[in-house]
């Protein structure tokens, strides 16, 4: 099976989270290694490709040039393809690795085990990991023509971590596993747009300096394999919720929490609510009900952390929410 290559922010402070990291990855591949992040491929019969930064420029389509990959549309011959921009805007603003992390000259599918290291990081309990990442590919279908699998992993041990090494199977200090995005390998599970990915830090005794890792993880991967294509990584980012509002606390109790398609609110006092509004942890604000409400709706909201704010003519409470 053959298959072709297609050529390659700091998150503003939330309302109710204070940002302890973050990175954008714009600029350049150079500008992560200044920015301490690091790079290692140990996939199997692991090639020179690692992670890197965008630098695609704009292409016109032909029989022999091919539609630049993160496009949110399908281009055609003759058509000029652009740059394609990043999830927060910006050309060429996003990092992104593929299937070329392993020899062409292998006859069977391979595992790729490509990582991208992040700098150490302070973490406590209830602190909250954001990216988004997505497919590469635009199809007429909407899905993968190769499933894709990332991981996000943790290491406990900050500047003294131990980095993967030996092969595919080696996780190093990475020992905890965050986020799995299509650990299935199906064709349909990896988002085709930018998508957000959440986790709440939990376990920790104190605060305690880590690291992370993406791990580009597929097997039966590289060129003649069924698996691997493209995917991209974008607007990373470590918040700290600020503490529950003692006006929410005692006045409001939200239930389920978490939740997966209503959250209820229960107005303990009957005070005179005007609104409930939710927003991400960037201080997006994503859903809001005015008027008089006992719940909100969150079914069509992407699974991670949120921050409910329920204003009345006495107050205002803010409350952290999880979306499953």
């Amino acid at each position: 099976m053959k298959k072709l290559l297609l050529l390659l922010l700091v998150v503003p402070f939330a309302t109710f989270a204070q940002n302890q990291y973050s990175y954008a990855f714009n600029g350049t591949t150079a500008d992560l290694t200044t920015a301490g992040w690091q790079r290692t491929n140990q996939s199997t019969s692991a090639s020179a490709t690692l992670w890197t930064v965008a630098s695609y420029t704009p292409v016109t389509v032909s029989a022999t040039v091919q539609a630049t990959p993160f496009q949110n549309q399908a281009y055609t011959n003759g058509q000029v393809c652009p740059i394609p921009v990043g999830q927060a805007g910006g050309n060429n603003s996003f990092a992104l690795v593929n299937f070329t992390s392993t020899s062409s000259a292998l006859q069977t599918g391979a595992t790729i085990s490509n990582w991208l290291i992040s700098p150490s990081v302070t973490v406590q309990d209830g602190d909250v990991v954001s990216f988004y990442s997505r497919l590469g590919k635009f199809s007429a279908t909407n899905t993968a023509s190769y499933p894709d699998n990332l991981q996000l992993r943790m290491s406990t041990n900050g500047a003294f971590t131990t980095n993967p090494a030996g092969g595919p199977d080696q996780v190093g200090d990475f020992t905890e596993l965050l986020v799995d995005i299509n650990p299935n390998l199906t064709l349909t599970a990896y988002p085709t747009t930018w998508t957000m990915y959440s986790y709440v830090i939990e376990g920790l005794n104190s605060p305690t300096e880590v690291k992370f890792a993406f791990r580009y993880f597929v097997t039966d991967g590289g060129p003649q394999g069924n698996n691997s294509d493209i995917i991209g990584l974008d607007t990373f980012s470590v918040d700290r919720p600020l503490a529950t509002n003692d006006f929410f606390k005692g006045n409001f109790s939200v239930y389920p929490n978490p939740a997966t398609t209503v959250l209820n609110i229960d107005n303990r006092n009957n005070l005179d609510i005007t609104s409930a509004q939710i927003t991400d942890v960037n201080g997006r604000v994503v859903s809001q009900v005015n008027g008089t409400v006992s719940q909100i709706n969150i079914a069509d909201l992407t699974a991670g952390v949120y921050f409910l704010k329920v204003t009345s003519s006495q107050g205002v409470g803010t409350t952290r929410v999880v979306k499953n």
